[in-house]
């Protein structure tokens, strides 16, 4: 036992000893080598720092309370074959009390000077009952494919001169209806505006975006204003409009269509989305929250989620996976966290009979609550 332990101490000093050398000896290498030398420092450096506005970002917001809500889109629940309203009250009844709710252009104003507000009236009347808070989005990009939600009687593709005055027309409708509704939180103006490689959409001029953020700060002084961005976005918003506080959709696992055709897990951790928050709120003096984060499945190839089994839908989502999804979230040490998915969640549950992805929601949801 004795020589073991001589033997175990004798490579223990000689690897120490070369480990003391390592660093002289590699630098007098060639050039090569010292360039390596280098880089890895700096990016150790870096990872180190990141990590370490990441952690403190996390420990300060740790006290404040988590707010958990859902994005919520009656056309999307109608084209899974559910009833809007129905599953609308679904989610209230399993303790969602934060929507983030949608005003198309197209549904609101189909022709020109034509408003349809039958949808958001009942939407609003729903939240305000339940003492809900809402997230209203307008503009003309909001969540979900095309992205951009243009009346057919109007072409993005014309100057901003030709058109923006009838989508400042619609805003100011959409504003003066709802902003004294008590539910009424926030706004968020346009999403994801500057991501040009996902969505029908053609128009990126950061002066409309700053013309719509002014307008809505004009109708209503009174309600903080959101503007999203996306998630794999390296940096941090620089430019104006310079909003109330900021959104980030967070995606983990999608299907890859371009090399590999396969899911494709993205490998950020956690900490990462706590790093952008932290570094945000040092230097721009603004909170984030997540406005997406990803709870649904992503189906291959191009088909919709009626097109794709549930045994497949499973390799992008399931129980198990939405479950961490909702840990993961939380981890970034963000508090305002809106889950992307939720009209699925019921689709599964009532088209598909697979109520397994609606309990683990209903569980976290009931538990934040508490």
């Amino acid at each position: 036992m004795a020589h073991t332990t001589n033997r175990a101490l004798f490579y223990a000093k000689r690897l120490a000893k070369s480990l003391k050398k390592w660093p002289g000896q590699y630098w007098r290498s060639g050039l090569w080598h010292k360039i390596v030398t280098i880089v890895v420092v700096i990016i150790f450096m870096m990872l180190c720092a990141m990590y370490g506005i990441a952690q403190w970002y996390i420990h300060s917001e740790a006290g404040k309370p988590l707010h958990l809500g859902v994005t919520f889109i009656p056309d999307y629940a109608q084209s899974l074959g559910l009833n809007p309203e129905k599953t609308m009250d679904a989610l209230l009844g399993i303790g969602v009390k934060q929507f983030r709710l949608v005003s198309y252009w197209d549904d609101v104003e189909p022709s020109p000077g034509h408003y349809d507000f039958s949808q958001l009236d009942w939407e609003f009347q729903k939240a305000e009952q339940a003492h809900a808070k809402i997230i209203l989005t307008v503009g003309l990009r909001q969540p979900r494919w095309p992205e951009c939600h243009a009346p057919s009687w109007v072409n993005t593709t014309a100057p901003d001169g030709q058109w923006e005055p009838q989508l400042e027309a619609y805003m100011t409708k959409v504003i003066k209806r709802y902003k004294n509704s008590p539910s009424l939180e926030s706004y968020q103006v346009e999403n994801e505006y500057f991501l040009k490689g996902f969505g029908n959409c053609q128009n990126f001029d950061r002066q409309r975006l700053v013309s719509e953020y002014n307008l809505v700060k004009r109708l209503d002084p009174n309600h903080p204003v959101i503007i999203s961005r996306s998630n794999n976005a390296i940096g941090f918003p620089t430019g104006q409009p310079r909003p109330d506080e900021f959104g980030i959709s967070v995606y983990k696992r999608v299907w890859d269509a371009n090399f590999s055709h396969r899911y494709l897990e993205y490998p950020y951790p956690a900490w990462y989305y706590g790093f952008l928050a932290g570094v945000q709120k040092i230097f721009l003096h603004r909170d984030m929250m997540i406005d997406e984060l990803q709870a649904e499945a992503w189906p291959p190839d191009g088909k919709t989620i009626q097109q794709t089994s549930l045994a497949e839908q499973n390799k992008s989502i399931n129980a198990h996976r939405l479950r961490d999804r909702f840990e993961y979230g939380k981890a970034t040490g963000m508090k305002s966290i809106d889950l992307w998915g939720a009209e699925y969640w019921y689709y599964r549950k009532v088209i598909l009979h697979d109520p397994s992805l609606w309990n683990v929601a209903k569980q976290e949801f009931q538990s934040s609550s508490s």
